[in-house]
């Protein structure tokens, strides 16, 4: 009888909740197909013998005796594909990677290569697998004793709290409830479901359960398969880890640094809810299950809650929260007739907002809420709320944006309502001339900043004509008080402005925009320019680099189009990428736009300020905002993202009339740079309840890691009306490595009570590790020839004979790199593991293979060495011998590397100082020259080319040593830990506290 199992929750199913159900499948056995060296797959029926000793499969051309693997011969057993024959061409793409398994066996490391028809039978498979190689044909759930596992003793005693009249039996409602309790996401109905499903099978039925039927409801209700397989994996004590297991799995799965037992033992006594458990150091299944759900384990770095950015750069460095007056146009989310949504947007750390003054009926200047007339706030009334508001969130300085269209004596109220409600909070200090760049963050800390218009200084009356900013007259337009004509000729407006509102504007004096050469000769640090959505787009796309160069050192203000009558929001990653600061959200509005601009604020302790990427801020630095590749100097990075299942999903808000049941799928999108920016999906979970299993790899190329967004969105395929059921938005920088719980939000970015996507991070420097599609990086892996980043001839003799001198440190610095990099993807292949896995795992992978053998091969690792080899003493498989010559080439590669890589470091930041002399004198140089116009621009942009390519290179090279130290750390590491190394005394710690190279100034 041939059977496949699921992991789906559906009552109806049979769901894996142990290993002992793993091995009652195998034992049943199934079909699965049998990959050949030759690439060709063949149907196979496998089962595991009824002494739990061997594997066998049918039909076969050998004799019975020899189509069947013995347990004891098993090396290692592989999930996904992991080996030469799967990985060949002719089937990479026949099945998905999950589907995929591996049994390697024998002395000669051979390996069984087999492909299942779901990821739920590779799982169940494995995970029997891998039990009994570890623990022969004991008992799963009681090796050997008899005694109740630690988790059917806490469930049976939660049980017996529960049987106050201790007759053994409690209600089926007093049952539910209890289970509810302990799983706070789960549906009153399911768990009904499973009770009267049991009391059917056990034809027991009734009002009332006994405490056998409890517990296996609960171990059927409550055991997630992809946790226990993951538990199996890292145990060495049957069902549960011990302290040393989950050291390891901290370590070696979640890139936890420093981590020690009594760190473990503090993880247990938090989350384990069995007191034998916590008294003995055990972390058992639904410890574990509460540990990998809790706060400690989030995807979120919890570094990024508090403010971890430095502070102390010119405020123009920083990306700065901003709201659009528009945040208070709607009354269908934030009210029309109050202001409340001041405090909101301020609560969520909002650093800019726009107040537009109109003449009130009462003689005093009043704020629109809305559209309509009746819902006029007095000025004084929101000054109060800001008042009081402003520094709840964040402590670092507001600015307020205002936008005067009252008469010149309601403007003298107003200014005496900020001075006598902000007082000493108003920053007043007029610029220091002398300074080229605006005050820092901190220096500003607790201060509000009015941005606004100023009476030029030979006006000596009482008020004086301004020009007028566009910003604000859609309002006007809409309460129908646009009385007044733009001038003949396209001109700027000009308004009355009085003395006292003009006093209060220091650094943020508004000036309308000419061009950016004029600004570049003109403008002053203090003053800012704000432009319509339109007018910054058209910049953004036509000249980005001249954009981004403005924003270094001046503030800019992006408002949205007056035709967004809707307030829909525009997509902030469009101005960020050059650097615009201050992109003004209608923050009542949810969707896309609204999650982007949230997530990227919450990563520097919420506080409304982001440092620019250093590529951004640097004086003398090349950055094309739409680049379609890879940037120079900066190290693109990798993201592998496995998306494994989805907790506690609610149905569609909006979805029309349908079962209670959804058919979910999840979207992983990138936002960044054009370079960046791209989608996948994983398959569709049909007919899966609550909690669907999706177990799906993706993967993405990041190229501006800094300014690169993650957004999970889980949809419904089968919708009626509204396929949108929850999303997630996290900066690049703030993902967590390891196994992680994503904790789910609303449209509007509210939390969704348990709701959750559990998923696998990991980030690896690695650029088109080998395997996988993606987009724009096929080409680039074909080619064998190596590609070496140069620098730029600018027409100057003396300055490109300069950056000539570097062009041999940057193809030294590349091969260093690139060789070491190599050498690492071919050892992580051999081993079985993707070029995702740490040096930690390798080593570990490697030891396992000889602890599992009878007539293990001598292979040690020397750690008296500062550079550990591998040493095998007597003859070693075929398989071994390639690992041994892979480790030696990538211990080489990196000896090479770490000792090389000073004298080239120099070589390089030489070059890039001896570039950066001829700075200053730039536009002398170019008018000897005789240099304009096309030529002139050219020269300037292969010259910050060049100084970013050093700076970069030399950075790269930098890190790449780091990583090699630490490589060797970890060999350490692991080799005295698994039992492998030899001579252990000498501590490779110094070698990873060493600072390698001095970081490069800005």
């Amino acid at each position: 009888k041939k059977k496949t199992v699921s992991f789906s929750s559906m009552p109806n199913d049979r769901k894996i909740n142990s290993t002992a159900a793993c091995i009652s499948l195998m034992l049943e056995g199934c079909e699965l197909k049998k990959v050949r060296s030759n690439s060709r797959m063949y149907s196979r029926f496998f089962v595991l013998d009824a002494d739990m000793r061997s594997v066998r499969w049918e039909p076969s051309k050998k004799d019975s005796e020899k189509a069947k693997i013995e347990i004891k011969s098993v090396k290692e057993v592989r999930v996904g594909k992991k080996t030469p024959v799967l990985r060949s061409n002719g089937l990479s793409d026949q099945f998905p990677d999950e589907c995929a398994f591996s049994i390697i066996y024998g002395d000669n490391y051979e390996s069984l290569d087999l492909v299942a028809s779901s990821a739920d039978v590779v799982s169940a498979w494995v995970m029997g697998l891998r039990y009994l190689v570890s623990y022969g044909k004991h008992s799963p759930e009681a090796p050997g004793t008899g005694h109740p596992s630690l988790r059917t003793s806490w469930i049976s005693s939660v049980f017996d709290l529960a049987d106050l009249e201790k007759s053994g039996r409690i209600p089926v409602s007093r049952a539910v409830q209890l289970i509810k309790a302990l799983n706070p996401g789960m549906k009153t109905s399911t768990i009904e479901l499973k009770f009267k499903e049991l009391q059917k099978a056990s034809e027991r039925p009734g009002t009332e359960v006994a405490c056998d039927l409890f517990v296996e409801a609960y171990c059927e209700l409550c055991t997630r398969p992809e946790i226990f397989f993951l538990l199996v994996q890292f145990s060495s004590n049957k069902e549960y880890l011990g302290v040393k297991d989950l050291l390891m799995f901290l370590e070696v799965e979640q890139g936890m640094e420093g981590v020690t037992e009594e760190k473990c033992l503090e993880i247990v006594s938090k989350y384990e809810p069995s007191k034998e458990g916590r008294e003995k150091g055990y972390l058992a299944i639904d410890g574990f299950t509460r540990y990998l759900l809790s706060a400690d384990c989030s995807i979120f770095d919890p570094q990024h809650r508090k403010v971890c950015q430095d502070m102390a750069q010119p405020l123009s460095h920083y990306y700065i929260s901003s709201a659009h007056s528009a945040c208070l146009l709607e009354d269908n989310f934030w009210g029309c007739s109050d202001i409340s949504g001041y405090i909101s947007a301020l609560g969520l750390g909002c650093r800019s907002i726009e107040l537009v003054l109109w003449d009130g009926p009462e003689g005093e200047p009043v704020v629109y809420t809305s559209p309509s007339a009746a819902s006029c706030v007095p000025f004084r009334a929101v000054v109060g709320l800001i008042d009081q508001h402003a520094f709840t969130a964040s402590a670092y300085p507001l600015i307020l944006c205002l936008v005067v269209r009252c008469s010149a004596p309601q403007q003298r109220l107003a200014a005496q309502c900020l001075r006598k409600t902000l007082g000493e909070k108003l920053y007043l200090e007029p610029p220091n001339p002398v300074a080229s760049y605006l005050p820092s963050p901190e220096e500003l800390k607790g201060r509000i900043l009015i941005k606004g218009k100023k009476l030029p200084p030979t006006c000596e009356d009482s008020e004086g004509e301004v020009s007028d900013e566009e910003e604000g007259w859609e309002l006007a337009r809409r309460l129908g008080q646009e009385d007044r004509e733009a001038p003949e000729g396209g001109g700027l407006r000009r308004v009355r402005l009085s003395r006292e509102l003009s006093e209060l504007v220091s650094l943020c004096q508004a000036v309308p925009f000419q061009d950016f050469e004029s600004s570049r000769r003109g403008q002053r640090y203090w003053e800012m320019c704000s432009f319509s959505e339109v007018e910054a787009g058209r910049f953004a796309n036509e000249c980005p680099a001249e954009l981004v160069s403005y924003n270094k050192r001046f503030l800019s203000r992006v408002y949205p189009s007056p035709m967004r009558i809707d307030a829909s929001n525009m997509n902030p990653q469009d101005f960020w990428k050059c650097g615009c600061q201050m992109v003004a959200m209608n923050y009542q509005t949810p969707g896309l736009m609204m999650d982007l601009n949230a997530g990227w604020f919450r990563q520097n302790g919420a506080c409304g300020y982001v440092l620019r990427p250093a590529i951004m801020r640097e004086e003398v630095s090349y950055f094309s905002a739409n680049a379609k590749d890879s940037l120079p100097g900066v190290p693109a990075q990798l993201l592998h993202l496995k998306v494994i299942s989805g907790q506690n999903l609610p149905k569609p808000k909006g979805s029309g009339a349908k079962g209670e049941v959804v058919e979910p799928y999840v979207c992983a999108e990138i936002h960044g740079i054009p370079a960046d920016c791209a989608e996948h999906r994983t398959k569709t979970a049909l007919q899966s309840g609550d909690n669907p299993i999706f177990d799906e790899s993706l993967e993405f190329q990041i190229n501006l890691p800094e300014l690169a967004v993650l957004r999970f969105v889980v949809l419904d395929d089968d919708y009626i009306g509204d396929e949108f059921i929850a999303q997630y938005t996290i900066p690049f920088e703030c993902l967590q490595p390891g196994y992680r719980h994503v904790p789910l939000q609303s449209l509007a970015g509210e939390p969704l009570p348990h709701a959750t996507l559990f998923v696998h991070v990991a980030i690896t420097d690695r650029r088109g590790g080998g395997k996988g599609h993606r987009r724009g990086l096929a080409g680039r892996r074909g080619r064998r020839v190596r590609e070496y980043t140069s620098t730029k001839a600018t027409g100057i003799k003396a300055i490109d004979e300069v950056f000539r001198t570097a062009t041999q440190p940057l193809r030294e610095a590349t091969d260093l790199r690139e060789n070491v990099q190599n050498a690492l993807v071919s050892f992580k292949e051999l081993c079985g593991l993707t070029p995702a896995a740490n040096m930690k795992q390798c080593i570990l992978t490697v030891s396992t293979w000889l602890l599992h053998s009878d007539s293990a091969p001598s292979v040690t690792l020397n750690l008296a060495e500062q550079y550990p080899p591998m040493e095998a003493q007597g003859p070693i498989p075929d398989l071994l011998r390639k690992v041994l010559t892979a480790y030696e080439t990538m211990i080489q590669t990196s000896r090479t590397l770490i000792e090389s890589a000073d004298a080239v470091y120099g070589k390089l930041i030489q070059a890039q100082q001896a570039g950066m002399d001829f700075h200053k004198e730039l536009h002398r140089i170019e008018t000897k020259e005789g240099l304009r116009g096309r030529k002139l621009q050219k020269a300037l942009e292969s010259f910050a080319w060049n100084i970013t390519v050093l700076k970069g290179q030399a950075d790269l090279l930098k890190h790449a040593k780091a990583e090699a130290l630490d490589n060797l750390w970890q060999i350490h590491n692991a080799g005295q830990s698994c039992g492998i190394g030899r001579n252990g005394s000498a501590s490779p710690e110094p070698s990873r506290l060493q600072v390698p190279l001095e970081p490069i100034p800005e």
